[in-house]
């Protein structure tokens, strides 16, 4: 099972005096992700969390789901701590892609509508944002699309644990966005993290690593 060796919660956060614009409000709306999805703006992804040098990494893709509420969230899951890969972490649904899927968004759409249930006719694809390298060996492309009520949800009983939604404002307001470290003797490590409080007061979804770099990405996409 593929786990990390260290508990990210219980890592430092890294300060930094880099100020950091904010998203404009207009930008977060349905209006203003497919307007910025239609340009051509020069912006800059944020590096990969690691550099993969055990062979090619597995192509694979997730559907960032953007749901259409009175202020749009983010559709997101809790893996079940059975899988292999990224066991307990929260994630996109998504993954490898199967030799059957034409591209990277008919793999997104078919896993979510796999793990969570979610038809595709409800989703409008709008784009994707850079590939992003794991440390598991995956390549994966996120796929952004809104998703359009009324639609119902079921999780898979095996690769997800939870369904819950977060605001899009909260994750891109990059005061949210942690810089979480990692030492040792050979190694340091950085990767962002966005913790979310429960509604429940049960602590944080503790947002990290992949998942957490891609938002970012979709941050920095946002504000070019």
């Amino acid at each position: 099972m593929s786990r990390p060796i260290f508990n990210p919660e219980l890592l430092p956060v890294e300060l930094s005096d880099t100020p950091l614009a904010l998203v404009a409000p207009g930008r977060l709306t349905p209006r203003g992700l497919r307007e910025r999805f239609q340009q051509e703006l020069r912006w800059t992804a944020e590096p990969h969390e690691v550099r993969w040098t055990r062979g090619d990494p597995r192509q694979a893709a997730v559907l960032v789901p953007l749901v259409i509420r009175d202020a749009v969230t983010v559709l997101l899951t809790q893996r079940g701590d059975m899988l292999t890969d990224h066991a307990g972490q929260v994630s996109f649904p998504g993954g490898r892609r199967e030799p059957d899927d034409a591209d990277a968004t008919a793999t997104a759409l078919r896993e979510a509508r796999e793990e969570v249930g979610l038809p595709g006719d409800r989703v409008e694809v709008l784009g994707t944002l850079p590939e992003y390298l794991t440390g598991t060996g995956f390549r994966v492309t996120p796929v952004v699309g809104l998703v359009h009520p009324p639609f119902s949800t079921v999780a898979d009983g095996y690769e997800v644990a939870e369904i819950f939604e977060v605001p899009l404002a909260f994750l891109m307001d990059p005061s949210h966005h942690q810089i979480r470290v990692f030492r040792s003797e050979n190694a340091e490590r950085r990767f962002f993290a966005m913790p979310y409080p429960r509604l429940d007061g049960r602590g944080d979804y503790f947002i990290w690593g992949a998942t957490a770099g891609m938002l970012r990405n979709l941050y920095r996409f946002l504000t070019a």
